[in-house]
């Protein structure tokens, strides 16, 4: 029995490795789309298509998934996929915005909705939480390795042509208007710095703490929501009971 055991304890963690692995895939190829949507599908002549493919590989991505999101977006096989946003509340009063990447908007939408309807939560009309969020771009640069101080940082962020940063132990994070994220990823990569992250995201303008007695339903729909292949993003303002510490 103990090697029944020792079987079953292995498996369990290779499939949370997958999972994990899966949700990590399933965001790249979003941002893969996206880079690849919004300037020239070749990289070499698309610098926010680079910085992505360096990250699927530092992620050890297929090289045949890197190829396929790049291709959906290059309108490649025929299926033509759209951006669809869904808004609604998590139980506990927490705003949920949905990105999702879709070739079947009814498949995508029934599946949004059965998942806000399983978890206690409600699935509202266009504009219903967007107020909630403001639109940024946001640069994330890690320190691990990093001999740069705090001070220099955020001079050369601003010189860059950033709006604001805030800073962690682990990595700093550079905010911008949209229209300039490109202009200061472009800046700071020239001066050197690598960058983990450039995008443009959602930001919640305030948190909302999720109650004791949601938290389980609270969870269950974001899992739900990122476990569908179409959702490629999900914003949120909840703060769990565990998260509280982290929060400034």
């Amino acid at each position: 029995m103990s090697g029944h055991s020792k079987w079953h304890n292995i498996q369990g963690r290779k499939n949370a490795q997958d999972a994990k692995r899966g949700k990590i895939f399933q965001k790249i190829s979003r941002d893969l789309y996206q880079a690849a949507k919004a300037g020239d599908p070749d990289p070499a002549n698309n610098a926010q298509l680079r910085l992505v493919i360096d990250k699927a590989h530092a992620a050890n991505m297929p090289k045949k998934n890197i190829d396929r999101a790049i291709a959906k977006a290059s309108g490649i096989g025929g299926a033509k996929f759209e951006e669809v946003t869904y808004e609604g509340y998590a139980p506990g009063g927490v705003a949920v915005m949905v990105s999702a990447l879709t070739d079947n908007k009814n498949r995508t939408a029934s599946a949004v909705r059965s998942a806000f309807s399983h978890s206690g939560g409600s699935l509202g009309a266009s504009g219903s939480v967007s107020y909630m969020f403001d639109r940024k771009g946001l640069i994330e640069i890690l320190r691990d390795g990093l001999d740069t101080s705090e001070d220099d940082m955020l001079m050369d962020a601003l010189d860059a042509g950033a709006d604001d940063m805030k800073a962690d132990d682990e990595k700093f994070q550079i905010f911008t208007d949209p229209s300039s994220m490109a202009s200061v990823r472009d800046t700071l990569q020239s001066k050197g710095y690598e960058l983990d992250t450039a995008e443009v995201t959602m930001i919640p303008q305030n948190r909302t703490a999720v109650p004791e007695d949601k938290v389980k339903q609270y969870r269950h729909l974001i899992d739900e929501l990122t476990a569908n292949d179409d959702v490629a993003d999900i914003y949120e303002t909840g703060i769990l009971p565990d998260d509280d510490d982290e929060e400034e």
